[in-house]
């Protein structure tokens, strides 16, 4: 299919962690963009005692920043779309956009487990948002084509002798009439936490929604984003984007990044024999663009891309950061409730179709993540970055 340039961009979620870069960089490439956002990511923080090790500017600063900058406006709606559909529908109706990406979920498998509340929350934030989302397009009757961030964790992390395929798996299915007969399904799913499982309902509803009303869908389902700034993000610090560490909602590598600034050694949860995929945030923006810019056709099966750039295991990580850092690497109790070691390989096929060359962490290209780390480092918290056993589940590394 040819490529097809979107006009107007709405991104919901588009103040959290890759919805800013994404809705930047959407702008740059001189589209129209709506963010969406009821800025529940802020509100976490506040509830969790936790904060970004970046400061980060509230969205009117942020916008008036971009547009003195730049030149260009993006328009913001204060927007809870998992109980707003008279809203999104309104949003469609009034901006008539050519694309819209999904952001507007709670991100964190970790969160998703602290509690009951926090699991309710993540299903019922995460699904309803979805299921707004499906059913105001579908209301709206526009060709809206859509881009999901979801999570390469859908497919689990038990180890297996195969690669991950993007979304579907061929599979024999024996049959009387046609005993040799192939056909595709979804992938099974094998969640480790709630916030995957919501993830793994979204393909559900993806798939319904794109056969039942013909619908452009396309799943991204993400690896663990490490990094945090893009060469937008970097032109101004009220542009900068976020940068977690905590056991929550930050990653490994930005955790090892902020301990080894601190001079802490690099706490490996087991034996750090976890394989995760992983990708760098300039890349996972630039995946969102080549989606964007390669939709599905009405009728087609929901597309699913894996949106990853290599698997490694977390000590493998852990080495990798204390070789650039001078830190020491030690090993602790794994708090949470996973295997000790799996082995998992990731197709991306479809991206690499698409001219994706990614950076890998082996390259080296560490001078913005450890900037930030070393510059900012007097804010951080000491408390954030020690063995935190609050978020007993598996999942991404944190």
């Amino acid at each position: 299919m040819p490529r097809t340039e979107p006009q107007t961009v709405l991104i919901l979620g588009g103040d959290g962690f890759c919805g800013w870069p994404v809705a930047l960089d959407q702008s740059d490439r001189g589209r129209r963009v709506i963010i969406a956002d009821n800025l529940s990511r802020r509100k976490i923080d506040a509830d969790l005692g936790t904060s970004s090790l970046t400061p980060i500017h509230g969205p009117d600063a942020r916008l008036a920043a971009w547009r003195a900058l730049s030149g260009r406006s993006i328009d913001f709606v204060d927007l809870d779309a998992s109980i707003g559909f008279d809203g999104l529908v309104g949003l469609l109706e009034e901006y008539r956009p050519d694309a819209v990406v999904h952001l507007a979920e709670q991100r964190s498998a970790p969160y998703s487990m602290l509690t009951p509340a926090h699991r309710n929350y993540s299903v019922r934030n995460n699904v309803m948002a979805t299921q707004n989302l499906l059913s105001a397009i579908s209301q709206s009757g526009l060709p809206v084509h859509i881009v999901h961030i979801g999570s390469v964790g859908v497919y689990g992390y038990s180890s297996k002798d195969w690669t991950m395929p993007e979304g579907y798996l061929t599979v024999r299915v024996p049959a009387s009439a046609h005993p040799d007969r192939e056909v595709e399904i979804l992938h099974p799913f094998e969640p480790v936490s709630v916030y995957h499982l919501s993830k793994c309902l979204d393909a559900q509803l993806f798939e319904f929604y794109a056969r039942h009303d013909r619908m452009r869908i396309t799943d991204l389902h993400q690896g663990v984003v490490w990094g945090s700034q893009t060469r937008l993000t970097s032109l101004s610090d009220v542009l900068i984007n976020r940068f977690d560490y905590d056991s929550i909602f930050g990653t490994v590598v930005n955790r090892f990044l902020v301990q080894a600034a601190m001079g802490h050694s690099l706490t490996v949860y087991g034996t750090g024999e976890q394989t995760r995929a992983f990708i760098h945030l300039p890349d996972a923006v630039h995946c969102v663009n080549l989606a964007l810019e390669n939709p599905p056709a009405p009728g087609q099966r929901a597309r699913i891309r894996n949106q990853v750039a290599e698997c490694l295991r977390v000590v493998d990580v852990a080495t990798m950061v204390a070789t650039q850092t001078g830190a020491e690497v030690s090993f602790v109790d794994n708090p949470r409730v996973e295997d000790a070691r799996n082995s998992l390989a990731v197709a991306n096929d479809s991206f690499a179709a698409l001219g994706f060359a990614p950076t890998l962490l082996r390259d080296g290209i560490w001078q913005e993540a450890v900037g930030i780390a070393q510059r900012f480092r007097a804010s951080a918290n000491p408390d954030l970055i020690q063995l935190d056993g609050r978020a007993q589940c598996a999942g991404e590394p944190l």
